[in-house]
């Protein structure tokens, strides 16, 4: 019989200064993110639910500004190290610091930029417009960057690159073991072979999803026993931790002593993107306060849930987090 769940209490914070345009709490983690493919998104929703009625919205975005802005709406301090150039990248520095996240910029010749159309009540890409690879110099810039500033870091963030912008895997690996080595915690949320190079370089908690655990061949199948197994192969390997997110499943976690589940209340979803990257800076910065890590990941669990009730991504109310979470429910497997 499997052992009953036991729910994490967790107290909320003050109300009066939560929510998402709440100041960064002065003594929170102070967490370094490396974005490596900023964009911009322009998207257009139907006011009033009236598609003859268009209302244009303008963010900065990417994987690693919206695990930024989630951390800085948990009381993070958030420090993001990232390209940006060209008309795009002008427009997405300007509005990632008008939200009070604190910047790091290197030079590229220009950033993605996404048109998205939410009118007919779900989400539709009406142009993409892909990064332009970072050439040697740019990704030479880019790792002293996250290098130098993450020395008096509580915790660093590592995100993906996608493969357009000409990142190799081992830029991850040589970043992640030379952050182990000035003795920094990393979280990082990767997949396939940059995945696979921060594992190579040991001492990491990694967060991946049970898709990507089995398109990038860690995993053969996706029950949880084979996912329990394939993770506790990578921590044998050297990796702290493994956190596998299940969509609306508990999620996974195996370190070198424990596997457990850990379960959010359920929600219904509005928009499912950008869920997992709320969850991994949940886990930051529950790691930055130093807490254990079945507390960071239900943080991170709660976090995710509550997005996908939201259509913006990686946005939250601290109070409201922070309460949820206290209703994760944790199993020992």
């Amino acid at each position: 019989m499997s052992p009953a769940p036991e729910t994490r209490p967790r107290p909320a914070p003050e109300p009066e200064d939560a929510g998402l345009d709440a100041p960064p709490a002065e003594d929170g983690p102070l967490a370094v993110v490396l974005a490596a493919g900023p964009a911009l998104e322009v998207s257009v929703e139907a006011l009033f639910n009236d598609p003859k009625n268009p209302q244009v919205h303008v963010h900065a975005g990417g994987q690693g500004l919206w695990v930024a802005r989630m951390v800085a709406a948990l009381g993070g301090r958030a420090v993001v190290c990232a390209p940006f150039g060209g008309e795009t990248g002008i427009a997405a520095a300007a509005l990632a610091r008008a939200e009070g996240l604190d910047l790091r910029t290197t030079q590229t010749t220009g950033n993605s930029a996404h048109i998205v159309d939410f009118r007919e009540g779900s989400r539709e890409e009406v142009v993409v417009m892909r990064s332009p690879a970072l050439d040697r110099h740019a990704q030479d810039d880019l790792f002293g960057t996250v290098l130098v500033h993450s020395l008096e870091a509580d915790v660093c963030v590592l995100t993906g690159a996608d493969p357009d912008l000409g990142v190799p895997p081992d830029f991850f690996g040589r970043l992640a073991a030379d952050l182990r080595a000035s003795g920094r915690r990393i979280v990082a949320d990767l997949s396939g072979d940059q995945a696979r190079a921060v594992a190579e370089a040991g001492g990491v908690i990694l967060k991946i999803s049970h898709e990507e655990m089995l398109e990038g061949g860690f995993a053969d199948d996706d029950a949880v026993e084979a996912l329990r197994d394939a993770a506790r192969s990578l921590v044998d390997g050297g990796l702290e931790a493994v956190v596998v997110s299940r969509a609306e499943d508990p999620t996974l976690v195996v370190t070198e002593e424990d596997a457990c589940l850990v379960a959010a209340p359920p929600v219904t979803t509005t928009q499912h993107k950008g869920a997992g990257d709320s969850m991994t800076a949940g886990i930051a910065v529950g790691t930055g306060r130093g807490e254990a890590l079945v507390d960071a990941v239900g943080l991170g669990a709660a976090a995710g849930a509550l997005n996908v009730t939201r259509r913006g991504l990686g946005t939250g109310r601290r109070d409201q987090i922070e309460a949820f979470a206290g209703h994760v429910e944790v199993t020992r497997l």
